[in-house]
């Protein structure tokens, strides 16, 4: 019998007249979409927006069979990591569609599931940026801690999703520290910046504007800063973090209200915002245009769903960029990461399969549990019947001897009977089980080596 097969075998051995044996139920999965799998408008219709991942949280742990969710939701990709009961696959897919009110037929396609090891592996994947737009990028992981705080506040997670994200972030860090995946940082807003910077060799007489105040557009502001852009505007919902932001860079704020009043001023527009509608539409742009005498205007919408109305790509003087179109840019920057790339599988393989160990030994401490006080209880019995020996005035030699022989007899009688059996059926692997179970070639060994 191989080592990997032992385990299973154990717990495969049924002792007679056991009862409530507790198992380790719940598996794992992980389903969703990203930019591999779906275009961006599929991919925008099935974004869970900041005000509503609460929600969907309690729907989804509302299911049938769902005990446990996290909802992770980027620019690049949607996601739901469940412990759930066998079967439940389907009715988490159908729940995804249903809760965005689409198709289940529309939406299937562009999914992808995994489910036990798989889902593990996924997961370290993502949170060391191997399943990424941009290979090793750092930002997915404070992204991953964001949608597991969020599942953890609203009691969404329990003991598998609790244990495995936490060794995620843990993975993470190993990779990063271990190999040169983030050497050279390379991001979307990265990717953005360089996009402009081909398409304006000067960047120091530009002015751009960047709509959000997130961290994608904050790293965009500092790339833009870097590279000496002229002028940097930032737009957003709250302008008080919009100041705090444009600040740092000597530009200045508004509100997203003012953006049409601004726009004309913008040769670069870069947005990533999390708002559900578009903030900047064709109209808008078109009374632009129309003021800068159609002097063409660079916009990057890196939001999902999307900040810029895709018919701005349609007007003359606009060229108009989405994440999915970064992707030749970022593949040209990701070429010295793909040895770092390989070693950072190998640690992900290996503490994929570490978590999985963790979560086999659950199995193993219910049964060890009910084991262990199934003999207690036996104990508990025989020590009894000792004791009102002992009060009765028995000689304590005999009720020693009763003890002994009574507690040893109860405790072999189940296993022996079910040996026997396994012997009579020819069950090889429950003898085998035993044989290590109980270490008995050794003893054997032991016994006749004294």
């Amino acid at each position: 019998m191989r080592p990997g097969q032992l385990g299973s075998a154990i717990l495969q051995v049924r002792l007679a007249n056991a009862t409530n044996v507790r198992t380790f139920n719940m598996k794992l999965l992980a389903l969703g979409l990203n930019h591999k799998t779906a275009p961006v408008d599929i991919r925008e219709r099935l974004a869970f927006g900041p005000d509503i991942i609460a929600g969907a949280l309690r729907d989804l742990t509302g299911c049938p069979d769902v005990r446990e969710g996290v909802i992770l939701s980027t620019c690049n990709r949607t996601e739901l990591y469940c412990a759930i009961e066998d079967g439940a696959e389907l009715g988490v897919r159908q729940w995804l569609s249903r809760f965005h009110g689409i198709e289940h037929e529309r939406v299937d396609p562009f999914l992808y599931a995994h489910a036990g090891r798989d889902a593990v592996n996924h997961l370290l994947r993502v949170s060391s940026g191997l399943d990424s737009l941009v290979l090793g990028e750092p930002q997915i992981l404070g992204q991953v801690k964001a949608a597991y705080q969020t599942a953890n506040d609203c009691r969404a997670t329990g003991k598998l999703l609790g244990r495995l994200f936490q060794h995620a972030f843990s993975v993470a860090k190993t990779v990063r520290t271990e190999t040169a995946i983030g050497s050279n940082p390379v991001s979307v807003a990265f990717a953005a910046v360089n996009l402009a910077r081909q398409i304006f060799s000067d960047l120091s007489q530009q002015t751009a504007l960047l709509v959000g105040a997130g961290e994608t557009i904050e790293l965009v502001a500092r790339h833009l800063h870097h590279n000496g852009v002229g002028r940097i505007i930032v737009a957003n919902r709250t302008v008080e973090r919009a100041h705090e932001l444009a600040a740092q860079f000597d530009g200045f704020a508004i509100a997203l209200t003012e953006i049409a009043s601004h726009l004309s001023e913008a040769d670069i527009v870069i947005s990533s915002t999390a708002s559900p509608l578009p903030v900047i539409g064709k109209g808008t742009v078109e009374r632009a245009l129309k003021k800068r005498k159609h002097r063409p205007i660079f916009m990057v919408d890196i939001a999902v769903p999307r900040d810029i109305e895709p018919e701005v790509g349609d007007l003359n003087d606009v060229y108009l960029y989405t994440v999915d179109d970064l992707q030749d840019v970022i593949d040209e920057s990701l070429r010295s990461r793909q040895a770092a790339a390989e070693q950072a599988e190998e640690i992900v393989g290996f503490h994929a399969e570490e978590f999985m160990a963790w979560l086999r030994s659950l199995d193993a401490a219910g049964l060890i549990q009910d084991y262990r006080q199934r003999g207690e209880a036996l104990r508990d019995e025989v020590l009894t019947r000792a004791l009102r020996q002992l009060d009765a005035g028995k000689e304590p030699a005999d009720v020693l001897r009763f003890l002994a022989h009574t507690l040893t007899n109860k405790l072999l009688h189940a296993p022996s009977s079910r040996l026997r059996q396994a012997a009579r059926d020819g069950d090889a692997e429950i003898l085998e089980a035993a044989n290590e179970l109980f270490q008995l070639e050794n003893q054997i060994r032991a016994d006749s080596a004294s």
